[in-house]
This record gives structure tokens, C-alpha cells and sequence, in this order.
């Protein structure tokens, strides 16, 4: 009975006391963004996920806090939308293919990365840096990722880097309880 009660109870403080948080997630094509959102929304990680054309929007509840995760598309050709929905969010994540063999990949992602955040339109926006697929071989840890990415040299916001695999589930628990302390301020 007390199980029904606490059921109730957790319903009640959902509908009317939930957090909202906007949340913007973008990175280079193929890094997992699309399949880290639905293994988030607690559905199966597939291989063969489509590639985002344009940008989607997915809800996500994680106790009392509600999740309206913006995924855009990595293709060159979407990146300068990047800006205009990350402004006003609580948190950008940017996920790096940390397994991608190509000598390009970092360093691409470095200046995506750097270039989207220099606007002052987004200073002060939390950043989330996860490199995905550390479940694969030659994957960058954290201190590689921060490196060559040179997260150090970031200012004017909070930035945070973790090691992942959407597909192993790995650290995800860590990515929900940083988004749910950004929606705590």
C-alpha cells in the first residue's frame, strides 16, 4: 500500500513541481548523439541508428526533472544552426567520437567546438564535452579528450568532460546527475 502512496506522491510532484531544463546536444556526424538520447529515454542502443538531418526534439523525465534535449545534426552543413539552439539552454553537451581513427575527427571537433563558443550569445552556458564509444578499442580517455580538444582554454562557463559508451551504458548515470545539478541552480 505504501508503494501505491509513493507512486502518487512522485506523479503528483512531476505534474506540478517539475524542473524543465533545456538542454542542447550537437557534435560531428556519427559521434552517438541520436543513440546516446534513446538509450537516455531508457530504449534499446541500435547500430545502425539514421543520421540526424537537421535537428529533433526528445523529452526526456529523469525523477523530477524534465528533459527537452534539442539533437542536431553534425553534417557541416547544419553546424551553423548550432548557435541559435544552444542559446538560453542550460547546458550544451558536445560528444566527440573518441574511437574515430581519422586523424581529422578531434581536431574538427576542436574547432566546432571552439568556434561555437567564442559567441557571447552563449557565455555563461554550462558545457558537457563526452566522448563517446569508450567501449571500443584506442578510445580517448578524459585527460586525451581534454588535451587535444583544449578544454582548459575554455572561459566564461563551466566545462566538464567525461568518458562514455551509449551503446555499454557506461557513465550515463554520471551525465544524468551533471544535467540534473545544472537544473538545481
Amino acid at each position: 500500500m505504501a508503494g501505491i502512496f509513493r507512486n502518487i506522491y512522485d506523479w503528483l510532484l512531476r505534474l506540478f513541481w517539475a524542473t524543465e531544463m533545456d538542454v542542447t546536444v550537437i557534435g560531428l556526424q556519427n559521434a552517438g548523439k541520436t543513440s546516446l538520447l534513446r538509450v537516455l529515454a531508457g530504449g534499446e542502443f541500435t547500430v545502425d541508428s539514421i543520421p540526424t538531418v537537421g535537428f529533433s526534439m526528445k523529452r526526456l523525465q529523469k525523477g523530477h526533472v524534465a528533459l527537452k534535449c534539442w539533437d542536431l545534426g553534425g553534417q557541416p552543413r547544419f553546424r551553423a544552426m548550432w548557435e541559435r539552439y544552444c542559446r538560453g539552454v542550460n547546458a550544451i553537451v558536445f560528444i566527440v567520437d573518441s574511437a574515430d581513427p581519422s586523424p581529422d575527427n578531434i581536431p574538427q571537433a576542436k574547432t566546432e567546438l571552439h568556434s561555437l563558443i567564442k559567441n557571447t550569445t552563449l557565455d555563461g552556458i554550462p558545457l558537457l564535452v563526452l566522448g563517446n564509444k569508450s567501449d571500443l578499442p584506442d578510445s580517448l580517455g578524459v585527460d586525451d579528450l581534454i588535451v587535444q580538444l583544449e578544454l582548459n582554454e575554455i572561459s566564461r562557463r563551466e566545462v566538464s568532460c567525461y568518458s562514455i559508451s551509449a551503446k555499454e551504458e557506461t557513465n550515463l548515470d554520471a551525465v544524468i546527475q551533471w544535467l540534473i545539478n545544472k537544473a538545481k541552480r
